[in-house]
């Protein structure tokens, strides 16, 4: 996403206030209110824009078709959006806000988990439906009934990655590259490792090999994987770290595959990586190149109003009000109750099957992790990503 297009997503934003509502016009029927809680300013901006960009086309979309359906009726929408600032501290006490004194249904966001885990506490303490877009923590649904996200769990990650290579390639030996400081790097680190070695076709980690965040040289450990014996290297790392380890792999003689997670469709870092990079996989929920069906109408959609493909946090922003659109289809009559309207609604997710989003179907078994399939992308010889294959839990 440029940097000339999210200052004018910002500007737009700051312009009107720190709440922004998309009505058709005035009505004398009730009115749907749903919360955004979305980092515009603040180092999660990019993430931001891309969440309130979705959300807007949806509610604008919605309303010219007559509102939002609740039930066998219509009713306006209002979506309220406030700026978390990127602050976790901020986003709590915007779900408060929303929850207390604008009184909405559901609340969409935060996307990230460092919002997404204390802002989710207030929302389920005050029971009223969440669903985070890409919050990828297992902490975020434990034991928080109200809790959803439309995005797989980190953990789902690393068995898809293992089941992948060993579907694509046949490889049976791996060497594995993480940050050993971050929780999510490690997690994923594992759960690939413990898919690898355990499933009816083992294999072996033959290189098991980390570091810490503020390493910018990755030559020892890299050393140590190009001279095992290792046909593939599994990189569950944030983008800057993935380019500058996969250019010194190729420095130092790794031709072979590399695989990464869902972080790397995030940001520019393949223009930093160059040529490097090129060949790579990795697993996301969503990538625009060779979408077919309503991902294909909901990316001709958005680059028609905005100008840019929609990236995995508009995709999944524009699937968590789908949801909530469904499970509200469910729900009958409005109450004149907002508790008894919450508590429907948090029903009615739990219940979703087989919903046709833009990253696929989704369905939830009582709880808020969804089960859904992922896709692997591919950067292509023009350092583009593209469409490779899907891939589903098994």
């Amino acid at each position: 996403m440029s940097k000339r297009f999210l200052t004018i997503v910002v500007m737009v934003f700051l312009s009107s206030g720190l709440t922004l509502s998309f009505c058709s016009r005035p009505s004398p029927l009730p009115t749907v209110k749903i919360g955004l809680n979305a980092p515009l300013t603040g180092a999660s901006s990019q993430i931001g824009a891309s969440v309130i960009c979705a959300a807007q086309l949806w509610a604008e979309e919605t309303n010219a078709a007559g509102g939002i359906a609740w039930g066998d009726k219509k009713y306006p929408l209002e979506l309220i959006i406030v700026d978390s600032k990127s602050n976790a501290a901020t986003a709590v006490e915007i779900n408060t806000k929303l929850i207390t004194l604008d009184e909405v249904i559901l609340i969409v966001g935060p996307p990230d988990s460092n919002e997404a885990l204390p802002a989710g506490e207030e929302a389920n303490k005050r029971k009223t439906p969440m669903i985070s877009p890409r919050s990828d923590n297992p902490a975020l649904t434990r034991d928080r009934p109200y809790l959803f996200r439309a995005c797989l769990l980190h953990s789902a990650q690393g068995p898809l990655c293992a089941h992948f290579i060993k579907s694509e390639f046949a490889f049976t030996k791996a060497a594995v590259l993480y940050d050993i400081a971050d929780e999510g790097s490690k997690s994923i680190a594992e759960t690939f490792r413990q898919a690898w070695e355990q499933s009816d076709n083992p294999g072996s980690v033959v290189a098991d090999e980390h570091f810490i965040a503020k390493d910018t040289d990755f030559s020892s450990p890299l050393i140590k994987i190009v001279h095992s014996e290792a046909e593939v290297l599994f990189i569950p790392q944030h983008p800057d770290q993935t380019a500058r380890i996969v250019q010194q792999a190729r420095q130092l003689g790794w031709q072979k595959p590399i695989v990464g997670t869902h972080d790397l469709h995030s940001g520019d870092w393949v223009r930093a990586c160059g040529g490097d990079c090129r060949g790579l996989f990795f697993i996301t929920p969503f990538v625009a190149p060779g979408a077919i069906g309503v991902a294909k109408d909901f990316i001709e959609k958005y680059k028609t109003k905005y100008g840019v493909e929609p990236d995995e946090v508009a995709a999944l922003t524009w699937d968590s009000l789908g949801l909530s659109q469904q499970a509200l289809r469910e729900c009958g009559r409005p109450s004149e109750d907002p508790a008894k309207n919450r508590q429907c609604l948090r029903d009615a997710l739990a219940k979703i099957k087989e919903y046709p989003g833009i990253t696929g179907r989704i369905s939830f078994k009582g709880t808020g992790d969804p089960v859904k399939c992922a896709v692997i992308a591919k950067i292509n010889d023009q350092g583009a990503f593209e469409f490779f294959k899907p891939i589903c839990p098994l």
